[in-house]
């Protein structure tokens, strides 16, 4: 009877031990079932919010360390679990990673694709436009709002004699390298860097067949882009550009001083000008086509593709007059005399009086 009693303790102690062993296991499995899910929540599960959904741009500058970079997710509301991103980002290694640059961040993203994008520096180009720019100083300021680069860094480079002379450039013509257009950088361009494209799709621009046309017309790619500055300060109609540059050429043919009034108003550099006068032609400056014969010895903005291709491809007229319709359209007429060229401009001038525009 003892004997089975001892036996029957121990399978009922064994019985114990194995339910035991069994609840611990349970309650392990339970542990990592919540680790695991606890880590898919940080790692996977979506952490960033967005207004509206919509994509938001990142910028991240050159330097920022760590704490900058959160400091600006943080500040913008993208991250919803901010310790779980900073868990996560340290164990990614990302505080020894950062890299500047402009980053695409969406709706409902993950900390994983996030951190990944973030330390690889897997950046989006941004598109910089620019075009009815006066000067390198606007295009400065309108560049530098669209890239890291300041404009004060871009003016410096195009105003450096020696930095300029290695792409045959000089001060009053640095501003012929840049083309209007859409162009895509990294964010965290320098402006050498920005400089140097510009250049290269400068280069690229005057082809082969450009380069032909312009000397066809006795000028270099320069003086092109000088004439066409002229030419799109005198119209924006495109489809009368290649006519007022076939009185423009006319004129150079014949020796005549170009007479263009936008030189007038860029020498005074006073452009609330609407009505040059007789006074005003006076001005003591290379660029007034009034008194000094040929080109000015740069342009008096960055024109568009369309007005250097009009000068490519002018009208082969005998127009050496021109003057703004007195219909107000934005339209010229045009003489071949100066009899009928004064009888043009009497109709515009009498236009202007009624509209009580007298400068």
């Amino acid at each position: 009877m003892a004997y089975y009693h001892s036996k029957y303790a121990r399978k009922k102690k064994k019985t114990g031990f194995q339910k035991f062993i069994l609840r611990l296991l349970f309650l392990l499995i339970l542990l990592a079932l919540g680790a695991g899910y606890m880590l898919y929540e940080v790692v996977y599960a979506p952490n960033v919010w967005t207004e509206n959904g919509k994509s938001e741009s990142l910028y991240v500058p050159t330097g920022a360390n760590f704490s900058d970079l959160e400091n600006i997710l943080f500040s913008k509301g993208l991250i919803i679990h901010r310790n779980n991103f900073d868990w996560w980002a340290r164990k990614k290694n990302l505080p020894n990673l950062v890299k500047p640059g402009h980053y695409v961040v969406n709706d409902r993203m993950n900390n994983n694709d996030l951190i990944e994008m973030l330390r690889t520096g897997k950046q989006t180009p941004v598109k910089v436009v620019f075009n009815n720019v006066r000067n390198i100083y606007q295009l400065a300021g309108k560049v530098g709002r669209q890239i890291e680069a300041d404009s004060a860094s871009i003016v410096n480079l195009l105003s450096d004699s020696v930095y300029l002379s290695r792409m045959g450039k000089t001060a009053e013509t640095a501003a012929t390298i840049f083309i209007p257009n859409t162009y895509e950088f990294y964010w965290n361009i320098t402006a050498n860097h920005f400089v140097s494209r510009m250049f290269q799709e400068y280069t690229k621009f005057w082809n082969k067949e450009r380069k032909q046309k312009a000397a066809e017309i006795g000028l270099t790619p320069d003086q092109v882009v000088i004439l066409a500055s002229i030419v799109e300060k005198e119209t924006n109609k495109n489809d009368e550009k290649p006519k007022i540059a076939s009185v423009y050429i006319n004129r150079l043919e014949k020796g005549w001083r170009l007479q263009a009034d936008p030189t007038v108003i860029f020498a005074l550099g006073n452009f609330n000008i609407h009505r040059v006068l007789n006074a005003q032609k006076k001005v003591d400056s290379p660029y007034n086509t009034y008194r000094h014969r040929g080109l000015p010895p740069g342009p008096i903005c960055i024109p568009s593709i369309s007005s250097i291709d009009a000068v490519l491809n002018y009208d082969k007229s005998h127009f050496l007059y021109f003057c703004a319709k007195d219909d107000m359209s934005g339209y010229h007429a045009f003489a071949k005399t100066n009899r009928q060229h004064m009888l043009n401009a009497k109709k515009y001038q009498n236009a202007l009086d009624k509209l009580k525009i007298f400068k």
